[in-house]
């Protein structure tokens, strides 16, 4: 699951930088008012007033919830197996993420103390793990496999920093009787978890689930967390027991096989069919179904629809003498690389946390830089920190500078510093 993760990762990355490429070309282009337009197309599904909005916010609100789901699947896999297992594999990048966004938080809360760009300080608290990790796979296979779990722990720590912070600061206004059904969903979907029920109804409660927090005034990526969360990820079957329960229907099989009893073939065939299926838990089943389309579908069209901006003089002239676009590009250039080498020192030298095979102080502080990689979910919190264009479009220009510098500086580094 791991390799498969990463390999989408870093693929889907490929399309995301593709879209960057082509919202930036249309957004300057002689045809940019039918980009700005195409966002703001109503689209109205059902009679439901809830599910009336436009193009843009189709995207925030509905496929973004499915991204922050697979996000929340990953949360969950990494915890209960993964390199979150034990405090002793998760205290390093736990640190080294808590550096990484508090650093840079506090870097541009000083530079934005008051004001209209007081909002902003979550924006470049966050890490793009598909770009990062697309950094690392040019490197190639030199790089040590300790780094690249370290960057991986790292990244989702950060993304649970970043859930955090959206569900606590950019929540505007509750509606309680919303809350109030979400919460009884929620009890349904934990129940449904526990008691292993078939997919589509976890599905279906998970929709619903959905809907609830998004009228409740919660941002409705928030569902798509904690369904991963809620998700199970421990199948109802051990596949080492797998065998052994399948051996005596293999037998009785063959038997109807021989007797030409149809009718029996097909019960077996199903109950073959459900120990399989057993083996397999509900989270895995469905990370596996949509983290495709997330990474090949939901985040390059997140990526077209948010990063067009007009680079006209005059806007990059606001731009470069902003305090804002000033304090989330220190914040993710230099608050990342110093908090997450900081915090992971501290760490390690206090005997909190100790290094990992593959480790060393050269690479994490490359991870640091790599880190600055902000992108998709510094430009959601954008959308969500501002509501002027203008300001929207100068903290965008800062996140698409920042992270461009973070990926060639970190690439660069990795490559003279890690791989002599």
């Amino acid at each position: 699951m791991l390799e498969r993760f990463v390999a989408y990762e870093t693929s889907g990355s490929i399309l995301l930088f593709g879209a960057t490429v082509v919202a930036l070309i249309w957004a300057n282009s002689p045809w940019s008012s039918s980009y700005f337009a195409l966002w703001k197309l109503p689209l109205k599904i059902g009679r439901h007033p809830l599910f009336a909005m436009d193009l843009h916010h189709w995207i925030d609100d509905g496929l973004m919830a499915v991204f922050f789901l697979v996000v929340g699947l990953e949360i969950k896999r990494e915890i209960v197996k993964g390199e979150l297992s034990s405090f002793r594999q998760a205290a390093l990048p736990i640190f080294a993420a808590l550096g990484g966004m508090i650093l840079p938080a506090l870097i541009y809360f000083a530079l934005n103390r008051s004001g209209t760009g007081a909002p902003g300080w979550g924006i470049p608290m966050a890490t793009d793990i598909g770009f990062a990790l697309g950094v690392l796979a040019l490197l190639g296979k030199r790089i040590p496999s300790g780094l690249r779990v370290f960057m991986l722990a790292l990244a989702i720590v950060d993304d649970v920093g970043a859930i955090l912070v959206i569900a606590f600061f950019y929540t505007p206004q509750i509606s309680l009787s919303a809350l109030a059904v979400a919460g009884g969903l929620l009890v349904l979907l934990i129940a449904a978890a526990v008691r292993r029920t078939p997919m589509s109804v976890f599905v279906v409660l998970g929709f619903f689930f959905w809907a609830a927090v998004l009228s409740s005034g919660v941002h409705a990526t928030i569902a798509g967390v904690i369904l991963g969360l809620v998700a199970p990820v421990k199948p109802k079957l051990r596949s080492e027991d797998l065998a052994g329960n399948a051996e005596p229907l293999l037998r009785n099989f063959e038997m109807q096989v021989l007797a030409q009893d149809k009718s029996s073939e097909e019960a077996t065939l199903t109950q073959l069919d459900q120990l399989l299926c057993d083996t397999d838990s509900i989270g895995e089943r469905l990370e596996r179904s949509i983290h495709p389309w997330v990474s090949f579908l939901v985040l390059p069209l997140f990526a077209l629809a948010s990063v067009g901006v007009a680079l006209s003089t005059e806007q990059l002239k606001l731009a470069i003498s902003s305090p804002i676009a000033l304090g989330i590009f220190v914040g993710l250039i230099v608050g990342k690389a110093v908090g997450i080498t900081a915090f992971s020192f501290l760490a390690v030298k206090s005997k909190i946390a100790g290094m990992a095979d593959g480790l060393t102080w050269i690479g994490i502080a490359g991870i640091g830089v790599l880190a600055g990689l902000g992108f998709t979910v510094a430009l959601f919190i954008t959308g969500l920190s501002f509501e002027d264009e203008t300001i929207v479009a100068i903290a965008k220009v800062a996140v698409l500078a920042a992270s461009f510098a973070a990926g060639c500086i970190g690439y660069i580094y990795l490559r003279f510093a890690v791989l002599k």
